[in-house]
């Protein structure tokens, strides 16, 4: 009796065991962006170069990159994998990965001219989106950089002159306005004292002529 009932909770089991997938290693994944030149002008060559390091298998992965400027003449090539090109995105499918191997990273090199035309002060951005079986409940690994690109290199101009009548009423360093002032005001305190004088001399009466002996 008791092997007529094990045999079924046996072979239950074993379905149950079948039933329940084997949760899949951990996966540790990150993608590095290097631009040279960074911070290119319009119409300068770079070199976007994307790796990815890490541990673990990434299944269907798929690398795309994106940039705000157009690259003129843009190329592309995946190690493994290939990409497909255009002025502002670049996608490449890389297959199955194993990272961590004793091979070489997996690499993708991106070129091109950025084109001219863009005007001061634009942002370039450039990110980097992986994308894998194993990274859709957790979210594509990404990765960035961006930069400015510059305003006007004139040199700046001196102000307008001064007019000649402005300059002339400035004083020379090291001098002030109050000597002029100064004499002014000595000046006119020595001719009232002058006029004061005269006046006095008039109005003192005038002695008799003496007598002749």
């Amino acid at each position: 009796m008791w092997e007529s009932i094990s045999a079924p909770a046996v072979g239950l089991m074993a379905a149950l065991a079948a039933a329940v997938p084997t949760p899949s290693p951990l996966v540790d994944a990150a993608p590095v962006l290097t631009s040279t030149p960074f911070g290119a002008l319009p119409g300068q060559q770079v070199t976007h170069t994307v790796t990815i390091s890490g541990s673990g298998t990434l299944t269907t992965t798929r690398v795309t990159f994106a940039t705000t400027v157009d690259l003129d003449g843009v190329t592309a090539r995946a190690e493994p994998g290939r990409c497909a090109a255009s002025p502002r995105t670049v996608v490449c499918d890389l297959g199955d990965l194993r990272l961590g191997t004793a091979g070489a990273a997996p690499r993708i090199t991106i070129s091109g001219r950025v084109r001219t035309g863009a005007p001061p002060g634009t942002v370039v951005r450039n990110r980097v989106d992986v994308t894998s079986v194993e990274t859709t409940a957790t979210g594509a690994r990404t990765t960035s950089n961006a930069y400015l690109l510059p305003g006007s290199t004139a040199t700046p101009t001196d102000p307008a002159p001064r007019s000649t009548a402005m300059a002339s009423e400035v004083p020379p360093p090291g001098r002030s306005m109050r000597a002029p002032a100064v004499a002014a005001v000595v000046a006119g305190a020595v001719a009232v004292a002058a006029l004061l004088a005269r006046r006095r001399l008039r109005r003192r009466p005038v002695p008799p002529p003496a007598d002749p002996l």
